[in-house]
């Protein structure tokens, strides 16, 4: 059995990154320095945001989500997002298989949020 544990995205000030990512995700800050902030959510695994002392190739402000969001309340969440001010898609996908939007994080990447 496999598992996946971490996913990894490139933002340019990982305190900054952590609390955006807390405030608007709801996820928990585990650590933050300089280099990085370590998130978690329900589950067990975490997000680690690189900041460019990290030594990461990648630059913030990616086209693609390197990972999906799993959240209890989809339409709750993208309402949450847009009261807030963020641009997100529409709902797309099936919904009997997953249904899901994206956002952009303060550096740009975009992220996708699931139902499953």
């Amino acid at each position: 059995m496999t598992t996946v544990s971490n996913a990894f995205i490139p933002v340019s000030d990982p305190g900054r990154a952590a609390r955006w990512y807390s405030e608007h995700l709801l996820l928990r800050v585990v650590t933050v320095s300089e280099w990085s902030a370590v998130l978690t959510g329900d589950g067990g695994a975490t997000v680690t945001l690189m900041g460019p002392l990290s030594g990461i190739a990648a630059e913030p402000g990616l086209a693609w989500a390197t990972c999906g969001f799993l959240v209890g309340d989809l339409t709750g969440m993208r309402d949450r997002l847009l009261r807030n001010g963020h641009g997100v898609s529409v709902v797309e996908g099936d919904p009997d298989v997953c249904l899901f939007f994206t956002v952009r994080d303060l550096d740009g990447n975009v992220l996708l949020l699931t139902d499953r």
